[in-house]
């Protein structure tokens, strides 16, 4: 199964901003999530046209947050990236005429409705602050202290 792992990448790439001082070029954040530096544009000009993310061009420039980690929920970050399908399931439509399909796909329709709305409300309610909480006890954790700017395997 195709999974769209673009949330959980954009989420990453955030929790490095708030952790670095200053810019963060896109050239650094590429080696992070080993990818082009050119993808990590493309993804963080979404965020930037929504106000979460700003960019400096030139020398010491680069990515930094426009918003605060508190106020910048899951939801906001998911709706910046253009809503992508939250179930990698569906419906089939090869006979839209049957009878049997069509109460097959009334009934998935209703239960992907509900866990959608469900998943929704769950990204609302996630801020930022809370995955950067999250990952500063996993790595308060550890038996020995990773480097700062290089918190786990890249």
């Amino acid at each position: 199964m195709i999974r769209d792992s673009r949330l959980s990448g954009v989420l990453h790439l955030l929790l490095h901003l708030a952790d670095h001082d200053g810019p963060m070029p896109s050239e650094l954040l590429a080696k992070a999530m080993d990818t082009n530096p050119v993808v990590i544009r493309r993804i963080l000009a979404g965020l930037r046209e929504r106000g979460h993310v700003r960019s400096e061009k030139g020398h010491g420039g680069g990515w930094t947050l426009a918003r605060g980690l508190d106020e910048l929920t899951l939801l906001d970050v998911y709706e910046a990236l253009g809503r992508p399908a939250l179930l990698a399931i569906g419906n089939r439509s090869a006979q839209p005429r049957c009878l049997v399909e069509q109460a097959v796909n009334a009934a998935l329709d209703e239960t992907f409705a509900a866990a959608e709305a469900l998943m929704l409300a769950r990204l609302k309610h996630v801020t930022l602050a809370d995955l950067q909480d999250d990952f500063r006890a996993r790595l308060a954790a550890l038996p020995m202290p990773c480097e700062k700017d290089h918190p786990h395997d890249h």
